[in-house]
């Protein structure tokens, strides 16, 4: 897709050498990568970080991902880099992983949400990389941005989603629909082993395999401690995210709904479509769900629904991601 300059209602859709000005300039930049559209600033701006944080109502202590033009980024931000986490960085980068690190003194401090980590990744999508480049070259080391859109609310996996989900003006790259769909796995590489604070679409047991160690979760890290370990915080980690306007429930039967509600489900027996309900339905495979996932949550919530009851996905690892946000997204309702 060729890059325009284009003005709309809400939103300027930008060539990489306008955006990458715009952001050493201090501004702020919507940008596409393979997981989801990311709002993009100088991650040693605090100023422009600080916009970031009032444009999506976002508290400044939920630390910010920095993202990086290519591996040999990680010197300006981490005061340490393990072993293990080097071997993580080798195995999926560019790629939908974010590794937390000790963060240097006086560097990123707003991005990182005033915590000593930072959490870094590398992203494959060829625009964001262009960008990345294009900026480091004006300066800008690394492009602090979380999910283009209000704090909580359904990540944006087009431009139309970021113009859809702000008013105000500022640049964005329009890099299409995005891949993967979902956010980047998190590792945490802080506490001495590997510990997965966020489910992505790479697997356990392939982080298990590129870094040669056990990857634990927090509470399997706890209970070896015997003791509540030291976590930092991580982008998408709260109970209750990912949340369109209707409400969103988990359910294993079929449905017979009494209000205006939507269904997406990937088995039959579940579509028994009474008169106040919409049908969509859910892929068999866990990657195509994932890609799809935030679009359908957006598309079924400005149908006007009340509700919107997914099928809960498979117990299989292939498809913890998706579940993760799902549950995340119907915190509220359980």
């Amino acid at each position: 897709m060729a890059n325009r300059l284009i003005d709309s209602a809400h939103l300027a859709l930008a060539p990489v050498p306008a955006a990458a000005q715009a952001l050493a300039a201090g501004e702020l930049v919507a940008f596409p990568t393979e997981t989801v559209y990311g709002l993009g600033a100088d991650a040693s701006n605090d100023a422009a970080i600080a916009n970031i944080f009032a444009a999506k109502g976002r508290p400044s202590d939920h630390p910010l991902i920095v993202h990086l033009a290519s591996p040999s980024g990680v010197a300006a931000f981490a005061s340490d880099v393990p072993a293990f986490a080097q071997a993580l960085i080798a195995a999926f980068w560019p790629g939908p992983l974010t590794v937390i690190l000790p963060r240097k003194p006086r560097v990123a401090k707003a991005a990182a949400g005033g915590q000593h980590s930072i959490g870094l990744r590398c992203p494959s999508h060829p625009m964001a990389l262009s960008l990345l480049r294009a900026a480091h070259k004006l300066g800008v080391l690394g492009i602090a941005a979380p999910s283009a859109n209000r704090f909580g609310r359904v990540s944006p996996t087009s431009a139309a989603h970021v113009r859809d989900e702000f008013a105000q003006r500022f640049l964005i790259l329009d890099g299409g629909d995005c891949a993967v769909g979902i956010e980047s796995t998190i590792v945490d590489c802080t506490r001495g082993v590997p510990v997965l604070l966020r489910h992505g679409m790479i697997a356990v047991k392939a982080l298990e395999a590129a870094c040669g160690e056990r990857v634990y979760l927090p509470h399997e890290l706890e209970a070896l401690l015997g003791k509540a370990s030291q976590a930092p915080k991580a982008s998408g980690t709260l109970a209750s995210h990912y949340a369109p306007r209707a409400k969103v429930r988990l359910l294993t039967a079929p449905l017979n709904a009494t209000t205006h509600a939507a269904l997406y489900a990937r088995t039959r027996a579940h579509w028994q479509a009474g008169a106040h309900q919409t049908l969509r339905a859910m892929p068999s495979s866990a990657e195509a769900a994932a890609h799809e996932l935030f679009a359908v949550l957006r598309e079924l919530d400005a149908s006007g629904v009340a509700e919107i009851w997914v099928e809960t996905p498979p117990a299989d690892a292939a498809w913890d991601g998706v579940r993760d946000r799902l549950t995340r997204a119907a915190a509220d309702c359980a």
